[in-house]
């Protein structure tokens, strides 16, 4: 039995969580640049605000409705999923973590009879040790578990917790659940489906393994299996190991000279390499990007890409740094005014494996050693304490506007909530 654990409106309950005056206020969070909304709270949906709307556009009925704006706030976000995980594992002995806000939990060592009251204590808890909502949805298979949840935040009567565990159960919800909604089935799947009059979860699990084998391949057929109560996903309580590894912003504003672009680039560069060191890999090719933006006038748009393979597989980011620069000078070209540039890793294998070149060899203990320290500073005194020269000093013209950012209230110790209470004479 697999219960799948959601949180509701993640990014919006993360800035109400330390900002109670928000609980009966519409709340909108910005992607990077404060270009577009990219979550909402149930009242900012009730009030028609969409998913990937652009502020401006929204900025009337924002006003209007008097909606809190927040840039996002990823180091927040984080570092409260964390503690919604942490949560989680006290209630089961498997827990996969899906994505920064959903989770997976074995629920095998709870009895049949127990499984609606183990989800509300699971909920309670979060709520009152994270003060995150979450929506719990338990069932015999993963895609079942996505459907149970899916009724758990949508029907009053469920208060937040759904179980299907068995035939009986699921069979009905099935019956009205739109195909385009089931986990696994894309959008061009869901419009094919609809040309054979296959609009429910219910009407694709009944059809015959061959015919769904042949038009959506093995993927469709173990979703269809997963719809019957038929297990075909099991936890994956390891992330897959990592192959490519991509570091990529806008500006804060458009740029056209090269130095900026490349102060930005190096930076890029620097957190891509600290990914690298964390999780023990080292990177054999590397691709740059520049690009203006999509938005601009045709005879204005410019894109480009550059590669270089390292003469070694690092993790060191100067010898990275030695590759980048000069491949974005390759594809700079002088008279665009660019809005964003990255940096992908590829060919990633473990650092403990890793062939040194037979004429360049490979890092030096000096290099892991120098990368060590930068690390270990910048973990224990904060993302940017120590930075390499060339992205230059803060306040540059590419970093990040963010300019409605809430504190990070749980990572930054002088942005820790300070409370303050008069007691009065009596």
């Amino acid at each position: 039995m697999f219960a799948l654990v959601d949180c509701n409106n993640f990014y919006a309950s993360c800035e109400r969580v330390f900002n109670p005056t928000l609980r009966a206020r519409p709340v909108v969070v910005l992607s990077n640049n404060d270009g577009c909304i990219i979550a909402r709270s149930q009242e900012a949906k009730d009030l028609g605000l969409k998913m990937g709307q652009p502020y401006f556009e929204a900025r009337p009925l924002i006003t209007k409705h008097g909606v809190a704006v927040f840039s996002s706030n990823y180091a927040l976000y984080g570092d409260m999923s964390r503690r919604v995980m942490e949560t989680l594992e006290r209630f089961s002995p498997g827990v996969e973590a899906y994505s920064i806000d959903e989770a997976f939990l074995d629920l095998t060592h709870v009895p049949a009879g127990r499984l609606i009251e183990h989800g509300r204590e699971l909920r309670e808890t979060v709520a009152r040790w994270t003060g995150i909502p979450v929506g719990v949805g338990i069932a015999p298979t993963k895609t079942l578990a996505k459907i149970a949840n899916h009724r758990a935040k949508r029907d009053p009567e469920a208060a937040g917790v759904a179980a299907l565990p068995d035939r009986a159960a699921w069979q009905p919800v099935l019956e009205t659940f739109p195909i385009e909604d089931v986990w696994g089935i894309g959008r061009r799947w869901a419009a094919m489906l609809s040309k054979h009059e296959i609009t429910t979860a219910a009407g694709f699990a009944a059809m015959p393994d061959l015919w769904i084998k042949r038009r959506t391949s093995v993927i469709g057929l173990r979703t269809a299996w997963e719809l019957r109560g038929e297990p075909c996903l099991e936890l994956e309580m390891a992330p897959p190991a990592r192959k490519c590894l991509m570091v990529s912003r806008s500006f804060g504003k458009k740029l056209e000279a090269l130095e900026p672009i490349a102060e930005a680039l190096t930076a890029h560069v620097a957190r891509a390499g600290e990914k690298l060191r964390a999780e023990g890999l080292v990177a054999r090719h590397l691709m740059v990007l520049l690009q203006t933006s999509r938005h601009a006038d045709p005879g204005r748009r410019y894109s480009a890409t550059a590669q270089a393979s390292l003469m070694y597989a690092t993790s060191t980011t100067p010898a990275l740094l030695r590759e980048a620069i000069p491949a974005l000078e390759r594809i700079y070209r002088p008279g665009f005014l660019y809005a964003k540039c990255g940096v992908m890793l590829t060919e990633l294998t473990p650092a403990s494996s890793a062939q040194p070149s037979l004429f360049e060899g490979g890092d030096t203990p000096d290099d892991k050693a120098v990368m060590e320290v930068v690390d270990g500073l910048n973990r224990r005194m904060g993302k940017g304490t120590i930075a390499f020269g060339g992205s230059g000093l803060a306040g540059r013209p590419w970093h990040l506007s963010a300019r409605m950012r809430s504190p990070r209230f749980t990572t930054r110790i002088e942005e820790v909530p300070v409370a303050n209470c008069h007691i009065a004479n009596t």
